[in-house]
């Protein structure tokens, strides 16, 4: 490579112009762009037509100095925006978060991720701040990482930070289920594919979806005798959903991370 170059550069003292390229046209195009050319020597040591699009990497026509003149830039993206609250108070619906494209991508550079993720999500309480979402029937229930991330005295104002419940665990024995949960891959409702019938899993209950007068959650199932056939749904994705029975109550969850959710 270098004695090409040391000859290249032999030709243009004989012959001004022969190392014309992208540089000297001033052209960097995206995609496949017929239009997008110079006249000089190209990569693979033919003198003529070159090209400066991003298609030329692959049709082997780049001109000599495209790497140089046209380098890729990859998209890069800012931090996460907060969480955003629930669309709707009282009922399933879903929470989102926002990037914005500090770069875009260049020349063939990496592509952007992801824009925007949705999550799904229950309020406990109205905008005036009355109690709500513990009416409902089925259990709904996410992944048990969402956890980390709700506060108590955010999402009801029935629970003030003194408020030291550990809740409890409901164990529970699928019995069915859509397929609808096997055929989610965002990554934030992917944990739907870990659902399966006949596994036992866990489901944690805490504030603020325990009741502050109760001290249970909404389809808990604790009056079952266990053979009773009690529903739930994924938050997130109201079209996976199944059922399952009573196992037992516990202080602490303790089966696998894939089969660990709580109620919200």
């Amino acid at each position: 490579m270098r004695t090409l170059w040391m000859a290249l550069c032999a030709l243009a003292r004989l012959w001004p112009g022969a190392l014309a390229g992208c540089a000297d046209a001033g052209r960097c195009c995206p995609g496949r762009d017929p239009a997008c050319f110079a006249h000089g020597w190209r990569q693979d040591r033919v003198y003529g037509t070159c090209f400066c699009d991003q298609a030329c990497r692959l049709t082997g026509d780049c001109c000599f100095d495209y790497s140089r003149a046209c380098p890729a830039r990859p998209c890069i993206v800012g931090e996460w925006s907060p969480w955003s609250g629930c669309a709707d108070q009282c009922r399933p619906t879903a929470r989102v978060r926002r990037r914005a494209v500090r770069q875009k991508p260049r020349n063939g550079g990496e592509p952007c991720p992801a824009l925007e993720e949705r999550a799904g999500c229950l309020e406990y309480a109205t905008r005036q701040g009355q109690d709500c979402g513990h009416a409902f029937v089925p259990a709904f229930i996410t992944t048990s990482a969402f956890n980390k991330e709700r506060t108590r005295q955010a999402a009801s104002p029935q629970w003030s930070t003194d408020t030291e419940d550990a809740g409890y665990c409901m164990e529970f024995k699928t019995e069915s289920l859509t397929p609808h949960c096997a055929t989610e891959n965002r990554p934030l409702t992917r944990w739907m594919q870990y659902l399966r019938e006949g596994y036992t899993v866990c489901v944690g209950c805490q504030p603020p979806a325990m009741n502050s007068a109760s001290l249970r959650c909404s389809g808990d199932g604790l009056d079952s005798d266990g053979n009773q056939t009690l529903h739930w749904q994924a938050i997130g994705n109201p079209r996976c959903q199944g059922t399952w029975k009573k196992v037992r109550r516990v202080e602490q969850c303790s089966c696998p991370a894939v089969h660990s959710f709580i109620f919200i």
